[in-house]
Formats: C-alpha cells, sequence, structure tokens
C-alpha cells in the first residue's frame, strides 16, 4: 500500500490559472488610460457665418446653373440636357478664362449619389467653382 503526499493526480483541477485574465486586463487598462484622454479633445473652428443681406459683387462671367430634378433630369440653363451633353458644356466652360461659376440647384429630394456624380462629373471636366443654391429660412 503506497501512500501518496501530493495528492491524486489524476483528478480534475481544482485551481483557476488567473495570470493570463490579469496579463490582458493591465494591458486593457493601461490603453484605456493612453486613449482616454485623447477622446475628450476637440478642436476648435470658427465657421464662417453666411450673411444673405451682405452684396455680392457682380461677377464679369454670369454663372453656370444647372437644375436636378426629383427624377433625376437635369437642366442646363433650364434647357434639359443628358449626362454626356453636360460633361462636354462643362468641358467648354471649364476652359474659359475666368472660369464660371457652376451653381446647381438640386430637389429637396434628390439623393445625395446623384449630385456627386454631377460634382465628380465638374471635377473631371476641370470645373473649380460649384456652389450649392439654398432657399431661405423659414420664417417663424
Amino acid at each position: 500500500m503506497s501512500v501518496s503526499l501530493g495528492g491524486d493526480s489524476s483528478g480534475p483541477m481544482s485551481e483557476i490559472n488567473v495570470t493570463p485574465l490579469v496579463d490582458v486586463m493591465l494591458v486593457l487598462l493601461i490603453i484605456f488610460m493612453i486613449t482616454a484622454p485623447l477622446m475628450s479633445h476637440s478642436v476648435t473652428i470658427d465657421l464662417p457665418i453666411a450673411n444673405p443681406k451682405a452684396k455680392t459683387p457682380d461677377p464679369k462671367t454670369p454663372p453656370l446653373d444647372l437644375a436636378i430634378k426629383l427624377d433625376g433630369n437635369l437642366y442646363y440653363d433650364d434647357h434639359p440636357v443628358t449626362d454626356a451633353e453636360l460633361r462636354a458644356k462643362l468641358l467648354v466652360e471649364a476652359q474659359k478664362a475666368p472660369q464660371p461659376q457652376l451653381q446647381i440647384r438640386a430637389d429637396r429630394e434628390v439623393q445625395f449619389m446623384v449630385v456627386k456624380k454631377i460634382i465628380s462629373d465638374a471635377k473631371a471636366s476641370g470645373m473649380v467653382h460649384v456652389a450649392f443654391m439654398t432657399t431661405d429660412a423659414p420664417k417663424e
């Protein structure tokens, strides 16, 4: 009959090894201590304030008017145009000096994807000055 002093080694281990858990928790604690101050840091920017009553000087070249209807139809100076015709007109207008400003009037419900495509076409044509036309805010 042999007596073992170390206990039965074939049974289940009753202790949990917490060293890996403590290691992971310490790493997470250090990461949060470093990143927490960075998340509360904010950059202050002075945004321009639009003054609708300010008079703008008459441009030397009249602006280009592009209307986008809800159904996606394009109107260049109130005449219907296709995408290809618009790109051709923008190529011609981009070569002028001084370059006219392209003013986009889009319906409120037009998806931004349509407007983004028009802006990218204008940029690819060489247009530099692109603006959005808006309406005044409703008075309460």
